[in-house]
């Protein structure tokens, strides 16, 4: 069992939806392997979570070695759970579901780690965008939050994406967003991509799912396919050609309008709609093409959107692609605050279990925040610590962590019999309570 102390009832109030997902000992073990990851301030390797649990010294290494390894349970299911409690306690009530979609790599080195190879890597800091290491493509569920002013991906499903290996990343996204369709067959699902997200695998799209993407410069439209002749022969599949996006830029209608991105100011930018045929990517299947434009732009458009959603005006198409950024934020959180990619495993199981294990572990904690943790003097505390943060009002996810943090303190300190801390006891919980933030 759990030793008293070590999971913070609030928290474990938050991961008891998981309990149908594990066996009792496995459940024991995800619930301080997530305290682990949020209060480790070192390495997050697997030994690294159980340190920071504070059970290094009363369990085995190898059963958190075991739990991702050759534990009996199913990442798909344990991420459909999470989504459900998402969409349950922090989403409006038959809202439709802004889901991103990309995928990211987290290097490894080592020979005999499963998956792992040279690829791109979009996180690069060097002059060649390539890194090795293990590439995962993640769907997370896009929601705005009353404390926040900016929307926050939270990721609910992540596989493991093998270059040369059969499936693409497209058929990955997509087999991961049927998945949740189905489980959300009451919802509409509004996906965001970027512009690598496109390809012949979109024509199975289930029906209650938009996407929408970044239009390649090249992309060859059409106009809709004419009505039947009444002759012999197979009808017509697609109209006159268009052009690409260029092209038809050339000739199309701007007309302004006021959206608001990036977390910025509402501000007007002019956009061409246009109703035809990506041939290419979607086959006969009816999409919009948007073209943007900046004022004081010289260029034909600043961004094309290509969208399968016929019915949203066309500036909640361009905020709704714009909150797409937002899983890119997540994904340098994920790195800088919580170590993701860090576990030095390589197994098959564990490989692919272990990074969509620490994804979860940053939904889980923003969920625990916003349902327990947030107090309106949270950013005012931040701010009398660093006061340089002049501008700082809404809190930010290492805030979040912080303020969990220091709830597993408070819990592992809480004396089992009530009583006068000694001086020793008041100094370890102050020494604990600053190394938390840090």
């Amino acid at each position: 069992m759990l030793p008293p102390g070590t999971v913070p009832p609030s928290l474990l109030l938050v991961l008891a939806v998981f309990r149908d997902c594990f066996t009792a000992p496995s459940f024991e073990t995800l619930a301080a392997l997530v305290t682990g990851t949020v209060t480790r301030t070192g390495r997050r390797t697997v030994t690294g979570m159980l340190t920071g649990a504070g059970l290094s010294a009363r369990w085995p290494h190898d059963r958190a070695h075991r739990f991702f390894a050759a534990g009996v349970w199913d990442l798909d299911r344990v991420g459909l759970v999470l989504a459900r409690l998402i969409v349950e306690r922090l989403l409006p009530a038959g809202a439709a579901l802004q889901v991103a979609v990309d995928d990211t790599l987290f290097k490894r080195t080592g020979r005999k780690v499963f998956g792992a190879a040279w690829q791109y890597d979009g996180a690069a800091t060097g002059p060649k965008p390539i890194g090795r290491g293990t590439c995962f493509v993640v769907v997370a569920l896009v929601v705005r939050l009353p404390f926040l002013t900016r929307p926050i991906a939270l990721p609910i499903l992540a596989r493991l994406w093998r270059p040369k290996q059969g499936k693409t990343k497209v058929d990955l996204a997509l087999d991961l967003v049927a998945l949740l369709a189905r489980a959300f067959t009451d919802r509409r699902i509004d996906v965001v991509a970027d512009g690598a997200y496109h390809g012949r695998a979109l024509r199975e799209l289930p029906g209650t799912v938009t996407w929408t993407c970044r239009l390649p410069v090249n992309a060859a439209l059409y106009e809709l396919a004419p009505p039947p002749t009444g002759r012999r022969g197979r009808p017509c599949l697609k109209g006159a050609k268009i052009g690409t996006p260029k092209s038809w830029a050339e000739q199309a209608v701007f007309t302004a309008h006021t959206v608001t991105r990036y977390n910025r100011p509402p501000a007007t930018v002019h956009i061409a709609e246009l109703v035809c045929l990506w041939y290419g990517s979607f086959h006969t299947r009816t999409i919009r093409v948007l073209l943007v434009r900046d004022p004081g732009s010289t260029k034909p458009f600043d961004l094309a959107l290509v969208t399968t959603d016929l019915t949203t005006p066309a500036a909640e198409l361009v905020e709704r692609y714009a909150g797409r950024w937002s899983i890119e934020t997540t994904f340098e959180e994920v790195r800088e605050h919580l170590g993701v990619g860090q576990a030095q495993n390589r197994v098959r199981a564990a490989v692919e279990r272990t990074v969509p294990f620490g994804l979860y572990v940053y939904s889980l904690t923003v969920i625990w925040y916003a349902l327990h943790g947030h107090h309106p003097a949270d950013v005012a505390e931040h701010r009398a610590r660093a006061p340089w943060y002049t501008t700082k009002t809404t809190p930010s996810f290492q805030d979040m962590v912080v303020k969990l943090r220091r709830t597993v303190i408070a819990a592992r300190n809480m004396p089992e019999h009530a009583g006068q801390p000694t001086d020793h006891e008041i100094a370890a919980v102050h020494r604990a309570w600053a190394a938390a933030a840090a």
